[in-house]
């Protein structure tokens, strides 16, 4: 079984080109399947697995009070294991063909209002190297609808500051040209030219976004800075790297702007992923409408 899953993950990396933190969530959601189902019963080969088998798997993670998201993403990696491993001629049935996916609650994302975003970027102290750096990230996560792991691993080479693009590489390694802005353009030229010099100390890091000793940032490192400046600018709700992403979105659509459009910005590559944002524009409108309409 051990070889049957290395062979899944191998096939994952080769074939569907995933990033290579996706595959390790693959990984460790897989072992703690199998793990339970080696130890849960009599299990002598994949031929011993089935429906209910799985079921009291998915039964087990929901008495643990995990979170709805994380049930669903366990039980689409065991799907896609077990089509792996029937497609593959190594079990003549799958167990999981005809069981349904748990219903996710429908969670509108967290958003930040105009006013709050421009609160947050304007409280930081672009005085120092490190200020206009947090300033530039902070910027480019809320003009340009980052994932923190693209703006992590966002590369000088794919700046092209006289088209006003960028080049973005995404989930799966899928690229995507993104607009600039005036405002992240300036302020990202700021930084290049008066703060990233002094933070790369002449090593030869490619990454935009440096840390104080010259390296390349992680995600904890810009969870960090924008829990900084949340906490500076006095926002009182929970609000992550994400939430920048999610509050680009909202504010393009509440701006006017094509669904598509929004869905290429931001590398969804199925516009219902997108639509999301519709759901939260509306749920403004309807506010709106309720605070000013004489008859609501």
């Amino acid at each position: 079984m051990e070889t049957y899953l290395h062979e899944y993950l191998t096939m994952l990396r080769v074939e569907k080109n995933l990033a290579a933190n996706t595959i390790e969530a693959y990984k460790r959601d897989l072992n703690i399947y199998l793990s339970f189902i080696i130890e849960n019963g009599r299990f002598t080969s994949l031929e011993d697995i089935s429906q209910d088998k799985i079921r009291h798997f998915i039964r087990s993670l929901a008495q643990t009070n995990l979170a709805p998201a994380s049930i669903a993403r366990i039980f689409s990696s065991i799907r896609s294991y077990h089509v792996f491993i029937s497609d593959e001629g190594y079990c003549n049935e799958n167990p999981s063909l005809q069981l349904m996916a748990p219903k996710m609650p429908k969670k509108l994302p967290d958003v930040l209002s105009v006013d709050e975003m421009n609160l947050i970027i304007q409280s930081v102290e672009t005085k120092t190297f490190i200020g206009k750096r947090d300033q530039a990230i902070l910027e480019m996560l809320y003009s340009c609808g980052l994932r923190v792991s693209e703006c992590c691993d966002l590369s000088v080479s794919e700046l092209f500051f006289d088209e006003d693009l960028i080049r973005v590489t995404g989930k799966g390694n899928k690229q995507r040209i993104v607009p600039l802005g005036k405002n992240i353009k300036d302020i990202l030229n700021q930084y290049l030219i008066h703060a990233r010099p002094a933070l790369a100390k002449n090593k030869s890091v490619g990454n935009v976004f440096l840390s104080q000793n010259g390296k390349s940032l992680t995600r904890m490192s810009i969870y960090n800075i924008v829990k900084k400046w949340v906490n500076i600018a006095e926002i009182h709700k929970p609000v992550s790297p994400h939430t920048f992403r999610h509050s680009f979105a909202t504010h393009m659509l509440e701006g006017g702007a094509d669904l598509r459009f929004v869905q290429i910005m931001l590398g969804h590559s199925d516009i219902t992923t997108t639509q999301i944002y519709t759901h939260l524009d509306k749920t403004t409108l309807s506010e709106i409408h309720r605070q000013y309409h004489p008859r609501s």
